[in-house]
C-alpha cells in the first residue's frame, strides 16, 4: 500500500534508522506473520493476543504496527467473519493502535502514533465500510468493540470520517439501530452519535428523518429525566446538536413530537429538590435545549418567523411557570443554573409582546405572599451575593425594557419617593414595597462600600427602564428626594444624587483603590452608562445635569484625570459631548458654546479627542460581544460549568482590569454602537461651534464715537470702514479657528475616520455663506445671459437667410451681367473688324446649311427646335448689323443683300423636303 510506505517514510524521519529497525519493530512484524500465515488457529489467536498487549504498552509498537498492521488485522476482519475470538481480538488490538498511552511523556512536537494510526485507518472508506458492516454481527463484543473504534477515529479525525459515514450507504441507518439494541451498545451508539453529529448539517438532517427525536425522548423518559445519570446528559446533548443552526429541525421538533417531552425534564420532583452534579449538568442541557430553540438558526435575524412561532408556543406550554421556579423561586438551586434559567426567561421575551405581557402578569409565591415576579428578580439584582446571578438577572430587565416604550411606561409610573422611615426600614419590608419604592430605595442607599454597589445595581435597571423613552426619562427628572437632614435645604433631584454618587465612588477609589470593595470598580461606569443614556435625546435632562455648576466642573476633572481608567475617562468625555449636542440652553455658561470653551481651556481640545480613541481601542470595546454569549455544553466543559462560582473578587481589585463580567455585559455590542455613533455627532458639532461666533456680540470702540464737526456722510464713511475691516478679520479668524479644529479632529487617531466622512474642511465652513451669495448672483447673471443669446441667435437667423436670399440674387445678376459683358465684347470685336477692313464679310451659308444638316440628323426633334431659335436669334443679329451699316452709310445695303434671301430660301425648301 501506498499509505503504509508514506507512513514508513514518517516513522523513519522521526526516529531514525536505528529506531525503526529496533526490537519492538522485529517483535511487532513476527507477530503479525504469525497471524496472516500461521497454520494453528490457536497459535493464530496467541499471536493476536501479543500484539494486542504490546500495542497497548508501547509507542513504538504502536508506531510499527500502523507501519504494518492494518492490511494484516483488515484482512482478518473481511475474511474470517467467523472466528468470533479473531474478530474481537482484531477489533480490540486496532482500538489499542488508536487510543494515546497517557503515561508516556514525549516532546511536544514528537509524533503522536495514536493519531498517526487514525489518520491512516480513516483514508480508506473501505476500511470505514467494512467497519460498519460489522455492526450487523449477532456477536455483542464484536459490536460493542467497533463502536469503541469508531468513536476513536471520529475523536481524532472527525471531518475525514463524517465525509465517509455520508459516502456509505444505509451507514447512518446502521448507527441509529445500534439505539434500540442492549444498554451498553446503546450508551456506547449515543456517544458515537453526539461525536458525529458536531457541525456537521447534512448528518444531522439523516439522522433526524431517522427518528432520532423519538428515541432521543425515549431513552431520556426509561432513565428517569432530568434525575437521571451521564445517558441522559448524552441524549442532551446529542439533541442540541441536531438543533444548534438547523432550523428545518428545530420546526421538525416542534411539529412533530411538539415540546412537551422537553418541558417535562424541567419539572422538578421531590419535596427536597436535591441537586447532585449529574443533576444540574442535566437540567443546564435541558435550558441550553430551550435556548437554542428560543435564538433560532440565526442570531442576524431577530424577527425571524420561526422563532417567534417556538416563543409563542413555548410560553403556551407554561414553560415560564418552569423558568421562574428555576431561576427565580428555587433560591437552593445552584448558581449555575438559576443562571441558565434567567438567561432563558430574557431570550424568551425580548421583541415578543405576547411573551412581555404574560411576564408583567405573572405572580409567584403563595397566599399573603404573593408578589410580582418582577419585583421578585429586582429583589435578586439588588441583594443577590453572585455577580453572575446579578447580571443573568439584569439581564431579563434589559430584554424586557427592550422596544416596550409601554412595559418602560409602567415601571416608571412607580417611582415614587418614599418617606425617609420607609427608606431605612430592614430590607425584610421590601417586600411589601412596589417595583419603583424597592428601586428607589436602591438608588438612594446610604454612602458606603456595600451600599454603593447596591447603588450601582439599581442604577443599571433605571437605565434600562430609561433608554430610547423620552416621556420616562422626564418623568423620572421630575422625582425629587427628600434632603438627609432639613438644614440641608430642600429636596435634590435624583439625577443630583447619582452624580453625588459618582463623585464618591470616584473619591473612594482615589483614596485607596486596593482595600476599597471590589463593586467601585464598576460602579463609576455604570453610573455614567446610565447619565450617558438618560441625556441622550433629552435636552430637558441636560439642563437638570448642568443646573448644579460643580456638575460640569468635575466632570471636566474626571476626563483629564489620568489615575481613573480609559472606560471612565471615555465614558466621561461622551457624556460631556452629550451636553454640547443636545443642549437647549441660552443662560450664559450653560450653553453648548460656552461647555465647549471651558473644555477647551480646561482639557484641551486635542486631549478631550484622544479619549474617544484611548476607548475604542481598549479591551471593553474592541471584544465586544452579544449581551450574554456562551458556549456550548459538551461532555468535557459540563462538569467545570455545573460547579461555576462566583467571580474570584480578589482578581478584580486592579482598576485597570477591565475583564470584569460585570464590564463585559455592560459593553456589549449595542451599547458599544450607540457610543460610537454618538462620538461622531460630538466630533461635528464641537467643530460647528468652533467655526460659529457666539450670537450675542456687541462691542464698540470709542474712538468709532462720531467727532464734533464731523459731517454724516464723513461718519458713515468711517463706519463702514471700520465694519469691512472687523469682517474680514472676523472671517480668517473663524477660518483658522474651524481649521484648527477640524484638523485636531482629523488627527486625533482612528476614531476620526467617521467624521471626516461628514465633516468638511474649516475653510469652506466659514465661507459657505458667501460662496452661496455668489452663486445665486451667477445664476441669475447666467439667466439674463441665456434671454440675451436667445435673442441674439433668433436676430443671427434671420440676418443669415436674408443674407442668404441676397447672395443668391447678387450671384444670378453677376451671372447676367458677364453675359451681357460677353456679348458686348464680341460686338464690339467685330465692329472693330468692319472698322478696319471696310467690307462686311458675308456668313457663310453653305457652312451654316452644312452644320444644321448634321445636326439635324444627330439630334431628336426637340434639339432640332432649339436650332431653329438658334437662327432667329442670328437672324436678329444680322438685322442688328443692317441697321448698324445703315448709319455707317459707306454701302448701300440693298444692293449687297440682293440675292442673298434666294440662296437661303433654297436649303430650307429642300430640308422640308427631306423631313
Amino acid at each position: 500500500m501506498d499509505l503504509v510506505s508514506k507512513y514508513q517514510g514518517v516513522v523513519g524521519r522521526v526516529f531514525g534508522a536505528e529506531n525503526s529497525a529496533s526490537s519492538e519493530d522485529s517483535y511487532v512484524e513476527r507477530l503479525l506473520d504469525r497471524i496472516s500465515n500461521g497454520v494453528l488457529a490457536e497459535d493464530r489467536r496467541t499471536a493476536m493476543a501479543e500484539l494486542q498487549s504490546v500495542v497497548a504498552e508501547s509507542r513504538a509498537a504502536q508506531l510499527a504496527f500502523g507501519a504494518m498492521g492494518f492490511p494484516v488485522l483488515l484482512s482478518v476482519l473481511k475474511e474470517e467473519r467467523d472466528d468470533t475470538e479473531m474478530v474481537c481480538g482484531a477489533l480490540e488490538t486496532l482500538l489499542r493502535a488508536l487510543t494515546p498511552i497517557g503515561h508516556a511523556k514525549g516532546l511536544k512536537n514528537e509524533v503522536q502514533p495514536a493519531l498517526l494510526n487514525s489518520d491512516l485507518l480513516s483514508r480508506e472508506i473501505e476500511s470505514i465500510s467494512l467497519l460498519l458492516s460489522l455492526l450487523s454481527e449477532d456477536d455483542f463484543y464484536i459490536r460493542y468493540y467497533t463502536l469503541q473504534l469508531l468513536t476513536a477515529l471520529l475523536t481524532n479525525s472527525q471531518n475525514r470520517l463524517q465525509e465517509a459515514i455520508l459516502t456509505i450507504p444505509r451507514g447512518i441507518t446502521r448507527l441509529m439501530d445500534m439505539l434500540m439494541d442492549r444498554e451498553v451498545i446503546r450508551n456506547e451508539a449515543l456517544l458515537l452519535l453526539t461525536y458525529l453529529t458536531r457541525e456537521a448539517e447534512e448528518i444531522q438532517k439523516i439522522v433526524v428523518f431517522e427518528g432520532a427525536f423519538e428515541k432521543i425522548f425515549s431513552i431520556i423518559k426509561e432513565e428517569g429525566g432530568s434525575e437521571g445519570g451521564v445517558v441522559v446528559q448524552d441524549c442532551l446533548e446529542l439533541l442540541n446538536n441536531l438543533l444548534r443552526i438547523n432550523a428545518s429541525n428545530q420546526v421538525l421538533l416542534r411539529e412533530t413530537i411538539g415540546f412537551d417531552p422537553l418541558i417535562s425534564i424541567l419539572k422538578l420532583r421531590g419535596s427536597t429538590y436535591k441537586f447532585t452534579q449529574q443533576k444540574t449538568i442535566n437540567l443546564l442541557s435541558v435550558l441550553e435545549t430551550i435556548s437554542l430553540l428560543i435564538n433560532g438558526s440565526s442570531e442576524a435575524e431577530p424577527k425571524d418567523a420561526n422563532r417567534l412561532t417556538t416563543k409563542t408556543i413555548l410560553v403556551q406550554k407554561n414553560v415560564l411557570d418552569h423558568l421562574l421556579m428555576l431561576g427565580v423561586e428555587s433560591q437552593w438551586a445552584p448558581i449555575s443554573v438559576r443562571c441558565m434559567a434567567l438567561r432563558c426567561i430574557g431570550n424568551l421575551i425580548v421583541n415578543h409582546p405576547k411573551n412581555l405581557d404574560a411576564l408583567a402578569s405573572k405572580l409567584l409565591g403563595e397566599e399573603p405572599n404573593v408578589e410580582a415576579a418582577l419585583n421578585s428578580i429586582l429583589r435578586i439584582i439588588l441583594r443577590t451575593s453572585s455577580m453572575q446571578e446579578f447580571i443573568a438577572a439584569d439581564y431579563v430587565f434589559k430584554s424586557f425594557c427592550e422596544k416596550n416604550s409601554d412595559g418602560q411606561t409602567m415601571l416608571a409610573s412607580t417611582l415614587i419617593p418614599q418617606p425617609q422611615s420607609m427608606t431605612h426600614a430592614p430590607l425584610e419590608e421590601d417586600v411589601k414595597m412596589s417595583f419603583g419604592s424597592m428601586l428607589l430605595r436602591g438608588l438612594t442607599l446610604s454612602e458606603n462600600d456595600g451600599d454603593l454597589e447596591t447603588c450601582c445595581r439599581a442604577a443599571s435597571v433605571l437605565s434600562h427602564v430609561l433608554k430610547d423613552n423620552i416621556q420616562c426619562k422626564e418623568r423620572i427628572l421630575r422625582i425629587e428626594l427628600e434632603a438627609p437632614m432639613p438644614s440641608l435645604g430642600g429636596p435634590e433631584p435624583l439625577m443630583h444624587r447619582m452624580v453625588k454618587y459618582l463623585a464618591l465612588a470616584s473619591s473612594m477609589n482615589k483614596k485607596d483603590a486596593k482595600s476599597s470593595a471590589s463593586g467601585i470598580l464598576y460602579v463609576e461606569p455604570t453610573i455614567l452608562k446610565l447619565l450617558i443614556i438618560w441625556l441622550s435625546d433629552c435636552p430637558s435632562a441636560v439642563q437638570c445635569f448642568l443646573d448644579s455648576p460643580p456638575h460640569l466642573t468635575y466632570l471636566l476633572e474626571l476626563i483629564s484625570n489620568p489615575t481613573s481608567t480609559v472606560c471612565i475617562r471615555g465614558l466621561a468625555a461622551v457624556l460631556l459631548g452629550e451636553c454640547v449636542i443636545y443642549n437647549k440652553c441660552c443662560d450664559s455658561g450653560k450653553d453648548a458654546f460656552s461647555i465647549v470653551d471651558s473644555l477647551s481651556q480646561k482639557v484641551g481640545l486635542r486631549s478631550y479627542l484622544l479619549k474617544f480613541d484611548d476607548i475604542q481601542k481598549s479591551f471593553l470595546f474592541s471584544s465586544a460581544k452579544p449581551a450574554l454569549s456562551h458556549q456550548p455544553l459538551m461532555r468535557s466543559t459540563a462538569a467545570s460549568m455545573a460547579e461555576i462560582e462566583d467571580i474570584d473578587e480578589n482578581e478584580a481589585t486592579s482598576q485597570e482590569n477591565e475583564d470584569h463580567p460585570m464590564l463585559a455585559s455592560m459593553f456589549d455590542s449595542q451599547f458599544v454602537s450607540f457610543v460610537k455613533s454618538l462620538e461622531a455627532d460630538i466630533r461635528e458639532n464641537i467643530v460647528e461651534i468652533y467655526s460659529h461666533p457666539k450670537s450675542k456680540v456687541a462691542v464698540v470702540p470709542a474712538e468709532m464715537e462720531q467727532k464734533s464737526g464731523e459731517s454724516d456722510g464723513d461718519y458713515i464713511k468711517q463706519l463702514k470702514s471700520f465694519v469691512e475691516k472687523q469682517c474680514s478679520e472676523i472671517q480668517d479668524l473663524l477660518s483658522r479657528n474651524a481649521t484648527l479644529a477640524e484638523d485636531l479632529s482629523k488627527t486625533s487617531g482612528g476614531g476620526a475616520s467617521q467624521f471626516e466622512h461628514k465633516g468638511s474642511g474649516g475653510a469652506e465652513r466659514v465661507q459657505a455663506e458667501t460662496l452661496r451669495m455668489k452663486l445665486q448672483e451667477a445664476s441669475q447673471r447666467l439667466e439674463m445671459l441665456k434671454v440675451e443669446k436667445t435673442k441674439v441667435e433668433s436676430e443671427a437667423s434671420m440676418y443669415r437667410n436674408l443674407a442668404g436670399k441676397m447672395e443668391s440674387d447678387l450671384k444670378s445678376l453677376s451671372d447676367a451681367y458677364n453675359s451681357l459683358e460677353q456679348a458686348n465684347f464680341h460686338l464690339e470685336k467685330e465692329v472693330k473688324a468692319l472698322k478696319s477692313g471696310g467690307a462686311i464679310p458675308v456668313p457663310d451659308v453653305e457652312a451654316i446649311k452644312a452644320e444644321a444638316r448634321v445636326e439635324a440628323q444627330k439630334e431628336s426633334e426637340a434639339e432640332l427646335n432649339d436650332l431653329l431659335v438658334c437662327l432667329g436669334q442670328e437672324q436678329s443679329k444680322v438685322e442688328r448689323l443692317i441697321a448698324r451699316l445703315l448709319e455707317l452709310g459707306e454701302e448701300d445695303v440693298e444692293k449687297l443683300l440682293e440675292g442673298v434671301g434666294d440662296d437661303m430660301g433654297m436649303p430650307e425648301d429642300e430640308e422640308e423636303e427631306d423631313n
